[in-house]
């Protein structure tokens, strides 16, 4: 397959994606890059996503990373699941942060992927470090096809 169509794919099952992915779209993640094997999402850090301390919730930041590496792990199409992730949060982010979640893959073997996703606000502060592990699954509808 050729860049050109690697990356189209990409493009492809992430729009899919985000079309049915009502809890990562009502939370105001979006999808602002999309390649093979990785991903960015963003998310601007609004009231409803602060806790009790007044920072960002960490059940949020655990979605955004975790949204990014969906779209970094589906990006083949061919469908992928989170077996499994860890989240090392690392400092508070803020009312008002612009967050992007970068997701990058390390690795593919077989069924099993590895990702790492680092979530940073807007002038490159590091607030979580996640690592993810993903599982192809036969039998599991890829992500619809849209058309271009």
């Amino acid at each position: 397959m050729s860049t050109t169509d690697a990356q189209q794919v990409a493009r492809e099952s992430s729009a899919a994606m985000v079309a049915a992915d009502s809890a990562a779209r009502s939370t105001g993640v979006r999808i602002v890059e999309i390649g093979p094997g990785h991903a960015t999402a963003a998310l601007t850090v609004a009231g409803q996503h602060v806790n009790g301390h007044g920072v960002c919730h960490g059940g949020v930041l655990f979605l955004l990373a975790d949204t990014a590496m969906a779209h970094a792990c589906n990006s083949y199409g061919t469908s992928a699941v989170a077996s499994g992730a860890d989240i090392a949060f690392l400092r508070p982010a803020s009312l008002g942060d612009e967050l992007t979640a970068s997701a990058t893959e390390r690795a593919l073997a077989g069924r099993s992927g590895l990702y790492d996703v680092s979530v940073r606000t807007g002038d490159g502060t590091v607030v979580a470090e996640f690592r993810g592990r993903t599982r192809r699954v036969p039998g599991l509808a890829p992500p619809p096809r849209v058309e271009p």
